[in-house]
């Protein structure tokens, strides 16, 4: 079994249930469609990067993209039902979390490109 495919699958599952659920069943002020809207969005694409980094030898920033959505999208859906607002708090959490991923990335390529580099010289 590969967890992190089986949490992205159910993570891209429930971003794409909650975006309809929120564009046909839902009848929001404009600022709790707003979070709505950006919880779908943020959510869903996350879930699409953690289930292309689930085929990585370490995917810990696809850990930390579905981490990122537990806080930050799970926080503005349930400010959006009128959940309370000191759940706000929970939402840069949910950020920091999407940026430490997109950081390993970016780390991770660093090193790939340094050992090109270094590969190349010899």
């Amino acid at each position: 079994m590969k967890p992190l495919i089986l949490a992205a699958g159910v993570s891209g599952f429930i971003a794409v249930a909650l975006g309809a659920f929120g564009a046909h069943g839902l009848t929001l002020s404009s600022e709790a469609t707003g979070w709505w809207n950006t919880a779908s969005h943020y959510f869903l694409i996350h879930s699409v990067a953690a289930l292309f980094l689930s085929g990585q030898r370490r995917p810990i920033a696809g850990w930390a993209f579905i981490a990122g959505s537990v806080f930050f999208a799970g926080s503005l859906y349930v400010m959006a039902l009128g959940g309370p607002r000191i759940l706000g708090a929970l939402t840069p959490i949910g950020g920091l979390c999407y940026l430490i991923g997109w950081a390993i990335i970016a780390l991770s390529g660093m090193r790939n490109i340094n050992a090109a580099d270094a590969e190349s010289v010899q």
